[in-house]
């Protein structure tokens, strides 16, 4: 087995991927359950990542393995781990980049479109600050930063699609809030 081990020895990867699903995770109903993250950052050299707007961001999506279409990192959560490590671990291997993960964006359920199943996905953001050269899948997905208006159009899933909006209206909210909170400080002062 190969692993990488980063600058931080406390942090190892496994460079092989998980496979079969005898430690899958599946609902009540028998829905499998998936989990990912929507790696983004921000464009340039901006440190105050409180003012977000929409064009100051991008995020990384990654080919399908049937290299139709982008879609977000996202793979089965299995029994033997936590919800964010099984994100932390499918955005490893399938997109090659680590972060900070943050608060879950949402819950949907959908069908398969290449299968007759549906599953329970769930979505995390990840403000990534590590892009691996060398990750699991590197040799099977391709990846690629693009922006938020890019992404809308690329992006193959419509639960994908949504967990963006999610992603995109938590971040430019905090703007608002601020600019809310600076007038009203302003009109309590006068």
């Amino acid at each position: 087995m190969v692993v990488l081990v980063s600058q931080d020895t406390s942090s190892v990867v496994d460079l092989v991927s998980r496979t079969g699903r005898h430690l899958q995770r599946y609902d009540h109903k028998g829905r499998r359950q998936v989990v990912g993250c929507i790696p983004y950052r921000y464009k340039g050299k901006k440190t105050d990542q409180s003012l977000v707007d929409e064009q100051e961001l991008e995020v990384l999506v990654i080919s399908s393995q049937k290299g139709k279409g982008w879609l977000f990192p996202k793979g089965g959560w299995e029994m033997d781990e936590s919800i964010v490590a099984a994100a932390l671990r499918e955005t490893v291997e399938e997109a090659g980049v680590r972060g900070t993960i943050q608060m879950q964006l949402g819950q949907w359920r959908f069908k398969s479109k290449s299968q007759d199943a549906y599953y329970e996905g769930y979505m995390f953001p990840l403000l990534v600050d590590e892009q691996l050269d060398v990750w699991p899948e590197k040799n099977i997905r391709k990846r690629f930063w693009m922006s938020i208006a890019e992404a809308r159009e690329a992006c193959q899933q419509w639960w994908m699609k949504e967990a963006l909006e999610v992603l995109v209206n938590r971040l430019t909210c905090r703007r608002e809030e601020e600019a809310l909170i600076q007038f009203l400080q302003v009109q309590c002062s006068n």
